[in-house]
């Protein structure tokens, strides 16, 4: 029987970022180039459709990797695809985490372009520096801001793809316990996130080559600090199969 977000402990103030970074590497460590081509293959194909249709499916194939991994499981590049089990859950999941992104997102580059071509209407082709610095200095900040911002609605649903993978709960059920451990482990969520950002983007200035190399550490460290709030579950048993005929 499948447990409901109500009968799952959260365990509060208990995520370290640092510990779990170094766990994430441990995790994979053994079948490093593996979760290198699990991850990135994810990302990919997450990437390739529109409105985050699969999004939620190849997050939770590589998390569901990375649990198999943890418990000891062999695990195959296969596994990404079994993310596709989790498809109609993981898809709302996705959509409820999309939703706060446009309502921010959206709006603001509208309000972008409008301020853009009325100051360009303002000045009548002649450009005022003052003018100009000040527009792109104001809006620097608000998207640094915004940048801000998304980071911790990230950190809000940062668990909604391991719930659905490892305690198999319905999208919406995933993203309120998600929330609900976000709220009860803020600092080092945040804290991790930010490492995990930082990281990224040292990696990108590497000609992304190093982003691609420490995404599986990323998710690997994310998987830990999972581990660390809820624990883990027992594996899920695998399918019997029938005994052999009997030989005639």
């Amino acid at each position: 029987m499948n447990a409901t977000g109500d009968t799952i402990e959260i365990r509060s103030g208990v995520v370290k970022p640092i510990e779990c970074l170094k766990g994430g590497l441990e995790l994979i460590r053994n079948q490093y180039w593996l979760f290198v081509g699990i991850a990135v293959v994810g990302i990919l194909i997450a990437s390739a459709v529109p409105f985050g249709v699969l999004m939620g499916p190849m997050i939770c194939g590589i998390y569901l990797s990375l649990f198999k991994q943890r418990r000891g499981q062999p695990v195959e590049f296969s596994d990404l695809f079994k993310g596709f089990d989790y498809f109609r859950e993981s898809f709302i999941a996705a959509l409820l985490q999309m939703v706060p992104a446009f309502l921010i997102v959206i709006p603001l580059y509208i309000s972008f372009y409008i301020s853009l071509f009325a100051m360009i209407g303002a000045t009548r082709g002649q450009p005022d520096p003052a003018l100009v610095l000040g527009f792109f200095g104001f809006w620097g900040l608000v998207f640094i801001a915004i940048m801000v911002l998304m980071i911790l609605i990230s950190v809000v649903f940062v668990f909604t793809f391991p719930l659905i993978v490892e305690r198999r709960l319905p999208g919406v059920d995933a993203v309120k316990l998600s929330m609900k451990a976000a709220k009860a482990n803020f600092g080092g969520l945040l804290g991790l996130v930010l490492l995990n950002t930082l990281l990224g983007f040292a990696g990108v200035l590497l000609c992304y080559v190093g982003a691609i190399l420490l995404l599986p550490i990323n998710f690997g460290a994310l998987a830990l600090a999972y581990e660390q709030v809820f624990g883990l579950s027992e594996a899920q048993p695998e399918p019997n199969l029938s005994a052999p005929p009997a030989a005639f």
